[in-house]
């Protein structure tokens, strides 16, 4: 496993990364109404959620979010786990576009208007799965 991350890859993790840490930036601040709305989001989707407080949960997933944006950006943390990271984080939010109604056009995995900003996180899992790939069928 390389210590640093190969010059190619960094484009698509400062991007990734960039997102992600700025998501989780922007919860540190989040106020009940929105924290409400984050957790409902969330344990609508994953009912195991359903129990936790809506202002610890949106804390927690700040910084997740936060942890996982920063690894992504520094290079000195390997890809192989920035992008088990990654993959993780974007299966998760996979997970919202595939469950939550109304966010796919009925039988079938494509988009409504309502699913795009959902869907459009597939390029997360791609990412994250190109890291892991390249770090471990690469000598």
């Amino acid at each position: 496993m390389r210590i640093l991350a190969r010059a190619h890859q960094l484009p698509a993790r400062w991007v990734a990364g960039a997102l992600i840490l700025n998501s989780g930036l922007s919860k540190v601040t989040a106020d009940e109404e929105t924290a409400r709305g984050v957790h409902g989001m969330a344990a609508g989707t994953y009912p195991f959620l359903k129990d936790v407080d809506p202002v610890a949960f949106t804390r927690l997933l700040s910084k997740a979010e936060i942890a996982l944006g920063t690894a992504l950006l520094l290079p000195v943390v390997p890809s192989l786990f920035a992008g088990a990271g990654l993959t993780a984080f974007a299966g998760g939010l996979l997970g919202l576009y595939i469950r939550t109604p109304g966010m796919r056009k009925a039988g079938s995995l494509f988009p409504t208007q309502q699913g795009i900003p959902l869907a459009k996180d597939a390029w997360l899992l791609g990412i994250g799965i190109g890291l892991i790939a390249e770090e471990l069928l690469t000598d």
